[in-house]
Order: C-alpha cells, then sequence, then structure tokens
C-alpha cells in the first residue's frame, strides 16, 4: 500500500499546471463521471475542460469515480436522488435490472429524465466537494512548481561564479 501511495503522490507531483486549474479539471471529470454514458465520460470531461480551460489530463482521471465496480452503486444513489427531487413514484428501483440495456430502453424516457436528473444534481455537489478537496491537496503537494516559476528565478540575483577557485 505504502508503494501505491508513493506512486500516487509522485504522479501527482509531476502533473502540469496551477493548482485551480488541475483542480478544476479533476472536478469536471467527476461531475461527467456521474452521469450514465458508459465509455464517453472520458470524451464529455475532455469536452468539457476544452470549454472551461483546465485540465484534460484531470478531467479523465476524474471520470475514474465511476467505474466496473461503483457503477451500480452511483446510478442507484443518482436514480433515487432523482426521483426524490421529480417527486416521481410510478418508478420503483426494485424493478430494474441495471446490468441490462434493454431493460433500460423499455423504461422509457420518464427513467431517463428521472436518472439524469439525479445525475446532473450529485454531479454537481460532487464536483464542488471534490474542487476544494483536490484545490488543497494540489497545493501542499506542488509548491514547487510555481515557486520556480522561470519569471521568478530571472528575478533573483544570483552571486557570479568564481571559476579561479
Amino acid at each position: 500500500m505504502k508503494i501505491y501511495q508513493r506512486r500516487l503522490y509522485l504522479r501527482i507531483r509531476k502533473l502540469k499546471g496551477k493548482p485551480v486549474t488541475l483542480a478544476r479539471g479533476l472536478a469536471i471529470g467527476v461531475f461527467a463521471g456521474c452521469f450514465p454514458f458508459f465509455g464517453l465520460q472520458s470524451l464529455i470531461g475532455v469536452l468539457l475542460a476544452t470549454i472551461f480551460r483546465c485540465s484534460k489530463v484531470a478531467a479523465v482521471a476524474g471520470t475514474w469515480i465511476s467505474n466496473p465496480l461503483t457503477y451500480i452503486p452511483i446510478f442507484v444513489f443518482n436514480f433515487k436522488i432523482g426521483k426524490l427531487l421529480l417527486g416521481v413514484e410510478s418508478i420503483s428501483s426494485q424493478e430494474i435490472d441495471f446490468e441490462s440495456l434493454s431493460d433500460f430502453m423499455e423504461l422509457g424516457s420518464t427513467f431517463a429524465i428521472v436518472l439524469l436528473t439525479g445525475c446532473f444534481v450529485v454531479g454537481a455537489i460532487a464536483a464542488c466537494i471534490s474542487y476544494f478537496v483536490s484545490l488543497s491537496m494540489f497545493r501542499r503537494l506542488q509548491p514547487s512548481n510555481f515557486q520556480n516559476s522561470p519569471r521568478k528565478l530571472k528575478a533573483i540575483k544570483r552571486p557570479p561564479i568564481d571559476l579561479k577557485k
């Protein structure tokens, strides 16, 4: 586990960009990862990162919030939040087989609206949380990238090198 943590730490330190840009990219990726567009979440994350001018790499990493282990719990939760917000009682989550695309298609537009509403709200909240948490993390882990920027290095007066020694 310590090796994994060390590798993650080193990868975060190597990411290029300002902490705000990286955090915004990660938050956009988390938002895109909350939607049930399997296979397109990364593309949506990169598209949104391009529009909002933030880190595309961090956006792709943020979409990994939904993976084969978390698909079902995330989308069941999003569906229940959508039902709660829209006040829809006709669709029961027990009737739905979340592993079958054909079952999704049979449920129609009501199911899609309920699920996408829940995904939007949960995604927006998760994106806000991930933005502030990751901003703090990136600021802590990447201080050297910005303290030694080329502009600041030019301003530093260095003593001349004595070659006679």
